[in-house]
């Protein structure tokens, strides 16, 4: 491929990745204007009402966020109301999680996807699609100068 090529296949694949870029927002702007939550915060309750019971450690690992990050959205969740927190008999230091009335009321006109356009995309593609996405993703984080390693554990609505 020639240089003037491959700099015009470059700029449509920057296009797309615009187009991403802008539907992830437009999504997120979407969840805060008709729920007043951000986007992690909207998946975290799903996540919660999904799996009544849910620990944060267990919140954490299903939003690939660090524990302090699942710990604030709950904090947040709560103080709006829209989660309870109960600790267990056998074991006080684990505290488990579930949606209240007003945090199922609030799912239930909440925009979906609930995971975000992004996550919900990616889970509806074949696996064979996943898989080469993963290896060209690797390649094109391994090229970036100026790469932001610990942004994998933040949530996208927050970057």
């Amino acid at each position: 491929m020639k240089a003037a090529e491959r700099h015009e296949f470059a700029r449509r694949v920057l296009k797309q990745f615009r187009v991403v870029f802008n539907s992830i927002r437009t999504h997120y702007r979407d969840v805060e204007s008709e729920c007043g939550l951000s986007g992690s915060q909207l998946w975290a309750l799903a996540e919660i009402e999904k799996d009544p019971g849910l620990s944060v450690s267990g919140l954490a690992s299903i939003l690939l966020v660090h524990q302090s990050t699942a710990s604030n959205l709950v904090e947040r969740l709560e103080a709006l109301g829209l989660i309870a927190k109960a600790r267990t008999k056998e074991d006080q230091r684990v505290v488990r999680l579930r949606a209240t009335a007003k945090g199922r009321q609030l799912l239930s006109r909440a925009p979906a996807p609930t995971v975000g356009v992004l996550l919900d995309a990616l889970e509806s593609l074949p696996v064979e699609t996943l898989w080469g996405l993963s290896i060209n993703m690797t390649d094109l984080t391994a090229t970036i100068q100026r790469k932001d390693d610990a942004a994998a554990a933040k949530p996208l609505a927050d970057l």
